[in-house]
This record gives C-alpha cells, sequence and structure tokens, in this order.
C-alpha cells in the first residue's frame, strides 16, 4: 500500500494514543527536580549548571527590565530544545512538526507581546499601525491593513514555522520515491540519486 506523501502532517496515534501527548511530556521527565539538600548528584549538578548558563546567554542582549521573563523564556527553550532533540531518535514523533502545537505556542505568546505592549507604552504600539510620513488620504487604508497584518502575524508564523520543519522530511521523501522509481531503469542514476 503506497501512503501519500502528505501522510507526515498527520498527527500519529498508537493503540489509540496520540503520540503529541506522549512526547509533550515525556521531555519533563528527562529533567530530574532540583532538591534543597546541599550536596546533590551530579545530573543536578550538570542541569542547573547548564540552566544557568543558557538563561544567561539568552538574557545577554536584553535590559534588565527584560530579565523578569528569564523563567518562561529558558523553560520554553529548554522543552522545545528537549522535544526536537528527542525527535531526532528512531521511531520517535516530534510534535513541533504539527501546526496544532505551533499554533498553540505561537498564539498566547503574539498576544501576551502586543498586550504588554500596549499596556506599557501605548503609543509606541499604535504608532507602528501607521508608516511615518503616510499621506493623508492613505491613513484610514493604512490602519486598516497594519491592523490585519499584526492579526495574521501568528498564523503566518506558525505555519511557516511547520513548513520549514516539515520541508526538509518531504524532499527527502520524494528523492527516496524517485531513486526507487529509477533503480529498475537507470540504476547507476538511482544509486548516484
Amino acid at each position: 500500500m503506497t501512503l501519500s506523501f502528505f501522510d507526515q502532517f498527520m498527527s500519529p496515534t498508537y493503540l489509540g494514543i496520540p503520540l503529541i501527548a506522549i512526547a509533550l511530556v515525556f521531555p519533563w521527565v528527562l529533567y530530574p527536580s532540583p532538591s534543597n539538600r546541599w550536596l546533590n548528584n551530579r545530573l543536578i549538578t550538570l542541569q542547573s549548571w547548564f540552566i544557568n548558563r543558557f538563561t544567561q546567554q539568552l538574557l545577554l542582549p536584553l535590559n534588565p527590565g527584560g530579565h523578569k521573563w528569564a523563567l518562561i523564556l529558558t523553560s520554553l527553550m529548554i522543552f522545545l530544545l528537549s522535544m526536537n532533540l528527542l525527535g531526532l531518535l528512531p521511531y520517535t514523533f516530534t510534535p513541533t512538526t504539527q501546526l496544532s502545537l505551533n499554533m498553540g505556542l505561537a498564539v498566547p505568546f503574539w498576544l501576551a507581546t502586543v498586550i504588554i505592549g500596549m499596556r506599557n507604552q501605548p503609543t509606541a504600539a499604535l504608532g507602528h499601525l501607521l508608516p511615518e510620513g503616510t499621506p493623508v488620504p492613505l491613513i484610514p487604508v493604512l490602519i486598516i491593513i497594519e491592523t490585519i497584518s499584526l492579526f495574521i502575524r501568528p498564523l503566518a508564523l506558525g505555519v511557516r514555522l511547520t513548513a520549514n520543519l516539515t520541508a526538509g522530511h518531504l524532499f527527502i521523501q520524494l528523492i527516496a520515491t524517485a531513486a526507487f522509481v529509477l533503480l529498475p531503469m537507470m540504476t547507476t542514476v538511482a544509486i548516484l540519486t
């Protein structure tokens, strides 16, 4: 039975259990919870060293006001890194190739940045809706266009991220299929492919 090239976009299930649920929970099992003891084991020490260095590198370009986001940004980055690294193992599933997860992460973070920007700096946030030096008759049209573009941004970025993550797999699958079809006709071309 020949499967469609686009079956890789479906969320797989095993024994009726969606694998995206298991893949989302599994990275947290790999990280031991820190303890209040003075002396920890090597794994917890290595984990805390890695998280401290990672947070320092992540917050290096940010001003001190942005450092209050250290916990959520670091935990999000470590979660995404763990999921993507686990997806490299054979017979595993990477949830970030699913549009539902990318949109589920993109929309809340986008909404948080828009709301915080409107709350903290309303004039600067609203100033992005109108480019400088716009002719007066175009002002209402440009405000509507920029508002629509602001609301479409998380959808467009989520779709682009999903497409970029799955394009490589689709390309490899197309090349493998072409090589398999060429094998009986042109063996050397198939082997080179």
